[in-house]
């Protein structure tokens, strides 16, 4: 299965999710309002399929230092704490689901995000 249709699988298998493109890429939103995870592929200097997604305090830092290879901070958003993932690198499917999730958290009213716990 390619990254993408994984990637979609996971975000709209979450409560209130849609897709649509922004910037010519395939973004997920909470109620068609707030983007929790973007998709890239080959974009912004990184080759292949990426997503960044809003993390949680502190979880950036410690996953780009940990594996540089993997997890990157991306233009635009990395200011904010969101992290870069790279999909063509080693990726564990499990994880980027956490990830996701981390993700929607953040962004969701707190009733939708409680669905996930």
């Amino acid at each position: 299965m390619d990254p993408l249709t994984r990637i979609r699988a996971i975000c709209l298998a979450l409560p209130e999710t849609s897709e649509r493109l922004s910037h010519g890429s395939p973004n997920f939103f909470v109620r068609a309002k707030r983007a929790f995870t973007m998709f890239m592929a080959d974009q912004h200097r990184e080759p292949g399929a990426t997503i960044w997604c809003p993390a949680p305090q502190g979880a950036q830092a410690e996953l780009v230092d940990a594996e540089p290879e993997r997890f990157f901070v991306p233009p635009y958003v990395g200011h904010r704490g969101w992290i870069g993932v790279r999909l063509e690198v080693d990726p564990d499917w499990d994880e980027i689901t956490e990830i996701i999730h981390d993700a929607y958290r953040i962004v969701a009213p707190k009733k939708l995000a409680a669905q996930l716990d």
